[in-house]
């Protein structure tokens, strides 16, 4: 495959996708928003300017919310509700829940953003046990 093709898709399998293009930057989002809409710390999101999304499958089950007044948008699986990629027309951004994909990444997170809005219980994560399946 080639090295600036990356495929991916939601949890039901229903929505397959192929992303063609390079990823500029990679950040992960600590704002209450993204925590919101993760369900967790943080956001894994990846951008570029430049790659396109290709849809296999399923283009009729995503349904994107943008949130009044912000430029916060999501799309996700209707059946799953897994996050997928989503374009930022006004940012002209393509912007990727890493996630959802299934190929392996060459690019690391650039940096923690958002990070002062962290929720009060991620600090010193790395020190927690680590347990490599689930817990007894």
């Amino acid at each position: 495959m080639d090295d600036n093709r990356n495929t991916g898709q939601c949890l039901c399998g229903s929505v397959q996708f192929c992303i063609s293009g390079e990823f500029e930057s990679f950040f992960l989002c600590h704002c209450a928003r993204c925590r919101k809409d993760s369900g967790s710390a943080h956001s894994a999101n990846l951008f570029s300017s430049t790659a396109k999304v290709n849809w296999g499958s399923g283009e009729s089950n995503i349904k994107t919310f943008r949130l009044s007044g912000s430029r916060h948008i999501k799309s996700f699986c209707k059946d799953c509700g897994s996050a997928l990629p989503v374009f930022q027309a006004d940012l002209g951004l393509l912007v990727v829940p890493a996630g959802s994909l299934d190929s392996r990444l060459d690019i690391r997170p650039n940096a923690h953003i958002c990070f002062s809005s962290r929720a009060d219980w991620d600090n010193d994560l790395a020190s927690i046990e680590r347990i490599a399946g689930l817990p007894d």
